[in-house]
This record gives structure tokens, C-alpha cells and sequence, in this order.
């Protein structure tokens, strides 16, 4: 009986590992070649994994990588400003705020905003396809306000608590505000004693609708009109971040040349490539057939790591989110080293080999998880506090640590709980000398 469930054991480890084997192969496969998904090459799944001279379009890239534009701005009080006697200063630094939330939610959180002189603004935005819709964005003032019947404004967009694209009851595209308390109750109240007349909206002096009231609206507030998604969508962002405080005046537009370039991208690019290639020999040569496993889990982790930067909206890839990617993977491999030398330990103390690697997991993962905690608080407070290139670093890093985390504590525990099973020998599993026989499992 023993003989049949430890033959059953070592059977379903091998099937496990080899069909874990095949699936790793083909999604590396996909990763670098992408394929397509319909017989007339229309539809294409994009590779997502570099390699030298092919970086694959799904990932975007920075200003220093890639390029982009930037555009002037002049910026200057109005008459109401100078009257009031408005801090310079300090509107000057909100609307450059303004921007940077625009910009942000966009997904262009390598952009860069920048005060030139006394009264310039410049911005910088990398990889844009549409180089007039951003502008659009970012430049535009969005005040919204609304009108009673007898045309005197009754509320204004300080009372929008969020704004964000939605649809309405026919399924046509249109903005969604949620107001505040106070909003909700004026909203409702001024709805309630126009039953039957219009209310006009307004954004930025040009009407958005004028609905005939129907009953009092005490919710939420669906701004309907001939919207496209990217319109709606758009208008939101403008409404979300707010108008900005000072006159912008657009002086001069061009396009910026990579800084670093196709030649510095491909070096790194194989530089990395080198680099993790020979941390494999490292690891293999020390470990033997754990480093084999650990660099197995290496290429899923890789694989893993750029789906993620590919797939998550807003990540721009510069030279330093490059760094934070390599330093993942510097992360990943040390938690693989600290089990395994715990596995190691445990092999030494004579206890069985699938035992050693239960028990080595379970001591090791208070030492990677303190590891990665501390790294992942640091990646998170740049991320809070920093701008451009520096909240670049801190994603993919944040990204890389965490993939690294599942990585050793699934993955690698799933291929050497299996390898376990297969290999007796301590020597070759781990590089480790012979303990006592090992009980029958």
C-alpha cells in the first residue's frame, strides 16, 4: 500500500511538472511572439516580453526611451484675481497640480510639469498618440454651473464630490456626478420646485442640456448628451480635477527626441538578459537542481512582471522603471536563496527531503516577507510623494516585489514540493551532504 501511494505521488509530480513545463513554454512563446486571433491577421494578441532590437508595443515607454511633446504655457491672473489680491505664488503651484491630476488619471504618470521663469508653465508627455486631445485636457478650465428656471445659477462644480464617465438608460455615453451632502440637498430641493420647467447645465459658458424636470433628484446627477466614451470620459477627468486657477495661454508646441534612444534601450535590454543568464549559471552551479527550479520560476516571474506593466494602464517604462524592474528581479532570486538554504538546513538536521522543503517555506517566509515589506512601504511612499520618472521607479518596483513575493511563495513552493518527490538524492537536489534515510512517503 505504501509502495502504490508513494508510486502515485511521484506520478502525479511528474505530470504536474511537465504540464507546468508545456504551459510555461507556450505563454513564453506568446510573450515574445504574440499571436493572431483571427484567421484574417486583423486581431493579434501583442508580445509583451523585450528582447534586443523587438520591444514589443503593448509596453509604452518614457520621454527618455521613446520621446514625445511638450507644450508652453503662459499663464496669468484674472481681473477678479488681481482685484481680490490672489497669491501669485501659490495659484501658480495649484494649477500645475491641476495639470498633474490630469495628466495622472489620464495614464500619463511620466509626464512632467514644470514652472518656467515667472509666468511659464511647461509640460512634457510621453508617447502621445493624440497630441491635440491631451492638450485638450490639460489646458481647458472646467467650471460647471446650474441654472434655475429663471436663469440665476443655484450651484456650481464645488459641489461634484466625483465625476466620471458612465452611461445612461438608453446606453449612450454621459458624464455621472456624485455630489456632497449639501449638493444632493440643493440639487434635490431646486428639482423639486421645477417639476415641469427646464434647469440648463452649463460647462465652461457653453450648454451641456437643458432637461424639463420630471420629479426631484436627490442622487446622483447623469449629464446626458452626444458624447463619445473619450468625450465623457475626458470631461469627467476635467470636472474630477477641478478648474484650473489661473488663464492659460498656449505659446509654443513641438515634439522631444528620445534622450537615451532604440541603441540605449537595446543595451539595457541585453544587459538584463546577460545579467539574469548568469544568475541562473549562479544559481544552478550552487544549487543544482533547486537553482534549476528557481531559475524556472525566474523566466515565469519575468513573464508574469511584464503582463502586468503591459496590461496596467498608466505605467510608462523610462530608464529608471527599468531599474526597479531589474531590482525585482534581484528580490525574487534573494528569496529563493534564503529557502533554499533553510531547505538546506533542514536536509542537515536528517529529516526527509519533501519534509526539508515543507519546513524550510515555513521558515523562510518571516525573513522574505520582512524582506519585501520594508521594500514594498518604500516603493509605496514614493509612489505617494515622488513625480515623473521617480513614481516610474517606485510602480515597477512596487510591481516587481510583489510578483516576486507569489512567485517564491507558489510557484517555487510547487516545483520543489514536486521535484522533491522525484529526486532522492540530497546531493543533487540541493548540493547538500547525505542525511538519514529518509522515511517513506
Amino acid at each position: 500500500m505504501k509502495v502504490n501511494n508513494r508510486t502515485k505521488k511521484r506520478t502525479m509530480a511528474i505530470i504536474s511538472l511537465s504540464v507546468a513545463l508545456i504551459v510555461t513554454l507556450l505563454v513564453g512563446c506568446l510573450s515574445l511572439k504574440g499571436m493572431p486571433l483571427d484567421s484574417r491577421g486583423l486581431y493579434r494578441l501583442l508580445p509583451w516580453v523585450p528582447s534586443p532590437g523587438n520591444w514589443p508595443e503593448s509596453v509604452s515607454l518614457g520621454l527618455d526611451l521613446k520621446g514625445g511633446v511638450y507644450v508652453e504655457y503662459e499663464a496669468s491672473l484674472s481681473q477678479e484675481q488681481i482685484d481680490g489680491g490672489a497669491d501669485y505664488a501659490s495659484l501658480m503651484n495649484a494649477t500645475q497640480k491641476v495639470m498633474v491630476e490630469r495628466l495622472s488619471d489620464k495614464g500619463f504618470a511620466e509626464a512632467t510639469v514644470t514652472q518656467i521663469g515667472n509666468t511659464g508653465i511647461r509640460v512634457e508627455i510621453p508617447d502621445v498618440k493624440d497630441p491635440q486631445a491631451v492638450l485638450d485636457l490639460i489646458g481647458t478650465p472646467a467650471k460647471l454651473e446650474f441654472e434655475d428656471p429663471e436663469g440665476n445659477i443655484f450651484m456650481d462644480g464645488s459641489y461634484v464630490q466625483t465625476a466620471s464617465q458612465s452611461y445612461d438608460n438608453d446606453s449612450k455615453p454621459c458624464i455621472q456626478l456624485v455630489l456632497t451632502k449639501e449638493g444632493q440637498q440643493l440639487f434635490g430641493d431646486m428639482t423639486a420646485r421645477s417639476i415641469g420647467q427646464e434647469i440648463a447645465i452649463y460647462l465652461d459658458g457653453q450648454l451641456l442640456m437643458s432637461p424639463v424636470v420630471e420629479a426631484a433628484i436627490y442622487g446622483d446627477v447623469l449629464i446626458s448628451g452626444d458624447y463619445s466614451v473619450e468625450t465623457a470620459a475626458n470631461m469627467a477627468l476635467q470636472l474630477q480635477s477641478g478648474a484650473l486657477p489661473m488663464n492659460l495661454r498656449q505659446d509654443k508646441l513641438d515634439t522631444i527626441s528620445a534622450t537615451l534612444g532604440q541603441d540605449a534601450l537595446d543595451t539595457s535590454v541585453t544587459a538584463a538578459m546577460i545579467g539574469i543568464a548568469l544568475v541562473m549559471v549562479i544559481m544552478i552551479i550552487r544549487y543544482r537542481l533547486c537553482g534549476l527550479l528557481s531559475s524556472w520560476a525566474l523566466c515565469i516571474y519575468i513573464i508574469a512582471l511584464f503582463f502586468l506593466i503591459a496590461v496596467i494602464p498608466g505605467i510608462q517604462l523610462t530608464l529608471p522603471g527599468i531599474a526597479g524592474v531589474v531590482l525585482g528581479i534581484g528580490m525574487a532570486v534573494d528569496a529563493n536563496v534564503i529557502i533554499f538554504e533553510r531547505i538546506k538546513e533542514e536536509v542537515k538536521g536528517g529529516r526527509p527531503q519533501i519534509h526539508a522543503v515543507r519546513i524550510g517555506f515555513k521558515n523562510a517566509m518571516t525573513a522574505v516577507l520582512d524582506a519585501n515589506i520594508t521594500t514594498i512601504i518604500a516603493a509605496v511612499v514614493l509612489l505617494i510623494f515622488g513625480t515623473g520618472s521617480v513614481r516610474g521607479f517606485a510602480t515597477t518596483l512596487l510591481l516587481g516585489v510583489l510578483t516576486s513575493m507569489v512567485t517564491a511563495i507558489v510557484v517555487s513552493r510547487f516545483l520543489l514540493t514536486n521535484a522533491s518527490r522525484l529526486v532522492k538524492n540530497p546531493r543533487l537536489f540541493l548540493c547538500a551532504p547525505d542525511a538519514q534515510a529518509e522515511k517513506e512517503v
